[in-house]
């Protein structure tokens, strides 16, 4: 007498590699329909079975096919190490599961943006470095540090990702923010006299009471920026996009309006500015 199993049609039986498996055809071929697991058990192909009790056999790792298999049971991507998620992701290419490697790369990328957020030094490594004669943090990641009060003049941090770092009261004369990522980072009352921001994304940013006297932001970034009651005197604005900037109050003397020509002003405040 045969077995349930057996009298059904959809029932798959598949040895990938030396590893058993056992699923549907509907499982192999609803989710991913243009896979070529799907083409392999659409009725198009005559496939080839080992004597093992019908068994088809594909030559790959078997590895994580089981993976595999949940995703096209369930669609959700597994958990696993980053290289297990690569080696998984030569099956998924392997087998032209495109759900699966949109799904994969989607996890990847996230924990890559969750990486870049962690930091790569404390405010105690700060202080410890400021010590030294000259001080680089180009290309670090200093996000979400407080570094408040502290006295960073002359220190290089171009390159360096800076979102949300606490500056507040910090004297930064004559340091160095070239192409940084200082977004919604928070300048207030700072002293950033004849600091370099050439290309420096600083969208979100607060800079109410800081000193930017002979500042360079040129091609800044400095959107939704808040510069309220800001020394801005004789800075470089050229080319700065400020739109939604709010420099109420903000001292321009010597920074003039032709030193904004070609900024972005678009929805800027510009109420009892001096100019």
């Amino acid at each position: 007498m045969k077995d349930a199993e057996s009298l059904s049609p959809s029932v798959v039986r598949l040895n990938i590699g030396g590893k058993k498996f056992c699923t549907t055809t509907d499982t192999l071929t609803q989710r991913e329909p243009d896979s070529m697991l799907a083409a392999m058990f659409s009725g198009r192909h005559t496939l080839c079975l080992d004597s093992d009790k019908g068994y088809v056999f594909v030559d790959r790792d078997g590895k994580h096919f089981r993976h595999i298999l949940n995703w096209l049971r369930d669609g959700v991507v597994p958990t696993l190490e980053d290289s297990e998620y690569n080696e998984l992701l030569r099956e998924a290419e392997y087998y032209q599961l495109l759900g699966l490697i949109d799904g994969i790369n989607t996890v990847l990328n996230k924990r890559k943006e969750d990486d870049d957020l962690h930091t790569e030094l404390t405010r105690t490594d700060i202080i410890k470095c400021i010590q030294s004669d000259k001080v680089r943090f180009r290309g670090v990641n200093l996000s979400g540090l407080d570094l408040s009060k502290l006295d960073l003049s002359f220190v290089d941090f171009s390159y360096a990702c800076l979102k949300n770092v606490f500056f507040s009261r910090a004297n930064l004369q004559c340091a160095k923010f070239r192409d940084v990522d200082a977004e919604a980072s928070i300048f207030h009352n700072a002293t950033l006299r004849e600091c370099e921001f050439t290309g420096a994304n600083l969208r979100g940013a607060l800079l109410a009471g800081a000193c930017l006297q002979s500042a360079n932001l040129q091609d800044a970034c400095l959107v939704d920026c808040s510069f309220c009651g800001a020394d801005l005197r004789s800075a470089h604005l050229q080319n700065a996009d400020l739109t939604n900037a709010n420099l109420e109050g903000a001292v321009l003397e010597g920074a003039n309006l032709k030193h904004l020509e070609g900024a972005k002003l678009d929805g800027a405040n510009l109420l009892g500015a001096i100019r």
